[in-house]
């Protein structure tokens, strides 16, 4: 296997891991909160905060550095349309992704102190409507990485 290829199945098993893993924790997160039991939600909170310090951390450290060379090495203009556009959707996740742990951590440290009613119904209300723009945004993101459309549009000329 060439070094592209290498790459490419890396930038795509790291996509992989990003979507299961958010998928799979807000599932289960959304669950545990739903059913208003504290012992699930303190389980629950517990292993999607480490979820995400174990996989989501590294995962995206892994696609924006694959990213950013597959963009290159397949000559994509930094300045074309599509690029600006992943970029956009890469930090708009990013920019839900930051407050949603500091959420769950301090979800997770709540539940720990036994003290869920100390603004826990706001702190996952402001989660799950973190995670709906983040979840659309990744499902476009994947969109873009197979169809590729506006490459040769360019956002600033040259």
């Amino acid at each position: 296997m060439d070094f592209y290829l290498a790459v490419k199945l890396l930038h795509i098993l790291s996509a992989t891991l990003l979507f299961g893993t958010g998928l799979g924790t807000a599932f289960f997160m959304f669950r545990a909160y739903k059913s208003e039991n504290a012992g699930a939600m303190k389980v629950t909170t517990e292993n999607v905060v480490l979820a995400d310090w174990f996989f989501t951390t590294p995962a995206i450290v892994v696609q924006i550095l694959t990213g950013i060379w597959l963009t290159q090495r397949l000559g994509i203009p930094y300045n074309s349309v599509w690029f600006v556009t992943v970029i956009a959707l890469f930090f708009l996740v990013g920019a839900c992704w930051v407050p949603v742990v500091w959420i769950q951590i301090r979800v997770r440290n709540l539940i720990r102190a036994n003290e869920p009613n100390n603004g826990y119904r706001k702190l996952m209300t402001a989660w799950i409507a973190l995670g709906i723009p983040a979840f659309l945004s990744v499902l476009v993101l994947f969109v873009l990485m197979v169809y590729r459309p506006w490459i040769q549009l360019t956002v600033f000329a040259n």
